[in-house]
């Protein structure tokens, strides 16, 4: 269980995103949600999104809002520079939650697939270039996923340094199933 933190950073103000889209549309309602999360929101409640004030998110929240006019909506766009200590610590916990369980889910993405699909294939006996190819492939989604989290996790989330050490195992499991991939098949292509 993760141990709550006493000190929060301060963000220097909050992107607040507040948008309506057409009910008869889930397709426009999941397209806003993607790309809210996609930029590392937090949703306070329904079609009302949070994040720091940064250049780059504040950019990405007008992409949003063009989205938004684009598929037939509105939205409400506001910069909160001041907001007491309780909303403050919603936020910042809302957000430690959310990386928090992003990192869990890289982890159990290395036990259970990247880890049994090493093992399965030793024991098939499945020592081919191709195969390990392929499981490089899911080397490299693991961590351009690890390096996104990292990218939205601003408030320092439990979890980083585990999910980190588990795409390190997956990287060393790697290496040690090509080095048999070698060893079994050198000067028999």
């Amino acid at each position: 269980m993760a141990t709550r933190r006493t000190s929060t950073k301060k963000p220097e103000g909050w992107l607040l995103l507040i948008y309506k889209v057409p009910s008869e549309s889930s397709r426009a309602r999941v397209a806003v949600w993607r790309e809210l999360k996609r930029l590392g929101g937090y949703y306070v409640q329904q079609a009302v999104c949070v994040l720091p004030d940064r250049d780059e998110l504040r950019a990405g929240m007008e992409k949003v809002r063009e989205r938004v006019a684009d598929l037939g909506g509105s939205s409400v766009f506001l910069t909160l520079t001041e907001v007491d200590d309780e909303v403050r610590a919603q936020f910042v916990e809302g957000f430690r939650a959310q990386s928090a369980k992003e990192y869990a889910e890289i982890v159990e993405e290395c036990e259970t697939k990247f880890v049994k699909e090493i093992e399965f294939e030793r024991f098939r006996e499945n020592y081919t270039f191709e195969e390990a190819e392929e499981i490089r492939q899911d080397l490299e989604k693991l961590r351009r996923w690890l390096a996104k989290v990292e990218g939205r996790d601003w408030m320092d989330a439990d979890g980083k340094e585990l999910a980190r050490a588990k795409v390190a195992e997956c990287e060393r499991l790697l290496e040690e199933f090509e080095a048999d991939v070698f060893e079994r098949t050198e000067g028999k292509d």
